[in-house]
């Protein structure tokens, strides 16, 4: 007989990540930081810290926050306005979250980070170790995109993948996604009066991945697709992940009492910290295309051998990660390459003995080994 669900709960976590979006930390009325609410959010962010929590959040706001002050209220932006209003707003993020926090005699952070900081396995350590420092000197880090470096090619695009990657840097045991919704459904319950919230997601089954509709067009924020992709970074490491209503005040004590949500559980077994990280890359440098053995064989804890490869795409360097896909374009696994793109395309098709002749020197057996590879 199998164990029972355990619903994670708030009142037992060790560390947690709470990510906010621009709709919740600012007014659109006033273009000023919601007072009152991030206030409420400051005092819960206390009770978890009594309690040994250890908090970290991921706020979004800083364009919101200077677009009226900059005459910046009339459509989309270009991005090199975008990049200049978060120049001017990330000042006021911080300001905002440095005022309520202090008021709870908690001392914030601030941290801005970009993809490189997370895809770049170096300075993805040099970033876990500030937060883990800060954590551990009782500060509230405040994280948010360097949106006035960031390009249009280069970013997250998203705070809900972020805020999973941060918790994966930084071990947490639970990651709370604020929304506008008070959870997943089996359909849009805005549209669809049938649509019924599901509680509890024990795994990220290609039915509820259905469940987030078409990813936003180009890279704008949001949405319930980037929750759920969010979902399978933590899950993956270990990590709990709740979507919850955040437009009321005292929304994680609120959570804390039982308000109603979405839990995402995380993995039975977790990766090691190496193989988190390779599974939780957002920007792979190339894609590899294998055919039904090869995909069998990583299924079964294989090597991807270079006779099980059909077609290698983009131009990465060996060592740097990239997606494997079946036949039907669906990725099976991240890993990081033993071959640079071309000698891959060389090689692709043949045997591991015959690889010595094409490449005209001692080279691999696997294009990349089971230890560089993580099954998604």
């Amino acid at each position: 007989m199998s164990k029972p669900t355990v619903t994670p709960s708030l009142s037992n976590a060790r560390r947690l990540v709470v990510k906010i979006g621009s709709a919740l930390v600012v007014d659109p009325q006033q273009a000023a930081p919601r007072q009152a609410w991030l206030a409420s959010v400051a005092q819960d962010i206390a009770v978890l810290r009594q309690q040994g929590t250890t908090v970290t959040v991921v706020s979004s706001g800083a364009i919101a926050l200077a677009r009226h002050s900059l005459g910046l209220t009339g459509g989309p932006l270009r991005l090199a306005e975008k990049q200049a209003a978060a120049a001017v707003g990330q000042i006021r993020l911080a300001q905002a979250w440095s005022n309520v926090l202090s008021e709870q005699g908690l001392t914030a952070a601030q941290l801005l980070l970009t993809p490189d900081d997370t895809e770049d396995r170096r300075r993805y350590l040099n970033a876990r170790a500030t937060l883990n420092t800060l954590l551990e000197l009782g500060c509230v880090p405040v994280i948010n995109e360097n949106d006035t470096i960031a390009t249009a090619e280069i970013r997250f695009g998203d705070n809900d993948r972020l805020a999973a990657r941060v918790a994966q840097m930084t071990e947490a045991d639970q990651l709370v996604l604020l929304s506008d919704i008070d959870g997943l459904y089996t359909a849009d319950p805005r549209s669809n009066p049938q649509a019924q919230h599901l509680p509890v997601i024990e795994s990220l089954t290609p039915e509820i991945e259905a469940m987030g509709g078409e990813p936003p067009p180009g890279y704008s924020s949001g949405g319930m697709r980037t929750k759920l992709l969010a979902a399978g970074i933590a899950t993956r490491s270990g990590c709990a992940m709740a979507i919850a209503l955040g437009n009321t005040l005292h929304p994680l004590r609120a959570l804390m009492d039982g308000a109603r949500c979405s839990w995402f559980l995380p993995q039975a077994q977790a990766h090691t910290a190496r193989k988190q990280w390779i599974a939780g890359s957002l920007t792979p440098a190339g894609e590899i295309m294998v055919d039904q053995g090869a995909a069998h064989a990583l299924r079964h804890g294989g090597s991807l051998l270079p006779a099980g490869v059909l077609d290698v795409r983009g131009t990465f360097t060996q060592g740097e990660l990239v997606e494997i896909v079946d036949m039907s374009g669906h990725v099976l696994a991240h890993g990081l390459s033993g071959y640079d793109a071309q000698d891959a395309r060389r090689i692709a098709g043949h045997r591991s003995t015959e690889v010595a002749d094409i490449l005209g020197r001692a080279g691999r057996d696997e294009i990349i080994h089971r230890d560089d590879l993580v099954m998604l």
